[in-house]
């Protein structure tokens, strides 16, 4: 699948569609589109208290103590390196979603997977990202919140460095896989969709002793249409469900290692 690909409806889980992998894109710039009127302070809070759940997976990591980090192994050119599809919007293509319930679906399950990516634990990712697919005027209020958030104490105790760089020799891991999306509210001008999705998030290396776990969440997106266009005007976070866990071997640092190495996390999904 190209990130280049497109715009169209996959014909939504279950159908004949295929899964797409997509950017958001407002005027071509991946930075959405002209500023609109001021929104509520109240509003504003909610989405400021989304971005605090958002690092709620993060924070149990990193209390857990730990060294951590690693670099993936850039060496090989006939390999995939997770760095070429790493989950970081930083690639938009030149589309947007479409409006309807499915575009809507889809925004959603893509900014989930963005939003849970190791892009967001750098300053100008992270900025790139908050700009391409919140509201003008919600990324705005963000950019501080988020840049507070993602302090440099609080990546130390990830095993990051002040620029969100993992030790060299171990590997920082931070994806979200959406599971399934449900559409709650839906209009033409905004939407409230929920995505149910499975993360991982951990260091992976020989000197790591904090290794890669899951976690199981559901994460709803107030999305409004702006310059044609889905955006984010608020989100929030909760647990679960969570499957009862299977009886699969757990693998060894080395064995995730590679395999973040080797499959690269989707851009976006669906």
């Amino acid at each position: 699948m190209s990130l280049g690909d497109d715009h169209q409806s996959s014909g939504g889980y279950g159908g004949t569609g295929q899964t797409r992998t997509r950017l958001p894109d407002g005027d071509g710039d991946g930075y959405g589109g002209p500023r609109r009127g001021g929104r509520s302070s109240s509003r504003s809070l909610v989405t400021v208290v989304g971005v605090v759940v958002l690092l709620i997976a993060a924070i149990a990591f990193a209390n857990r103590g730990g060294d951590d980090s690693a670099s993936p192994d850039d060496t090989a050119a006939d390999k995939p390196k997770a760095s070429s599809t790493a989950p970081s919007g930083t690639q938009p293509v030149q589309a947007g979603f479409a409006r309807d319930e499915q575009g809507a679906q889809s925004a959603a399950a893509n900014y989930a997977v963005t939003l849970g990516s190791t892009g967001m634990f750098k300053k100008d990712s992270r900025h790139s990202i908050v700009d391409a697919i919140y509201a003008p005027t919600e990324a705005a209020k963000l950019q501080g919140a988020m840049d507070s958030a993602y302090s440099a104490g609080f990546l130390n105790k990830l095993g990051l460095d002040a620029n969100g760089n993992a030790p060299k020799g171990s590997t920082f891991v931070s994806r979200t896989i959406p599971v399934g999306t449900n559409v709650e509210q839906y209009s033409d001008t905004s939407a409230k969709v929920s995505v149910w999705y499975m993360g991982l998030i951990g260091m992976s290396g020989e000197a790591s002793t904090d290794p890669v776990t899951t976690t199981w969440k559901t994460w709803t997106f107030d999305l409004v249409w702006v310059d044609d266009d889905w955006k984010i005007a608020t989100d929030a976070q909760k647990d679960g469900p969570a499957p009862v866990p299977g009886d699969d071997r757990a693998a060894s640092s080395g064995e995730i290692s590679k395999a973040i190495e080797e499959y690269g996390g989707f851009t976006y999904a669906r």
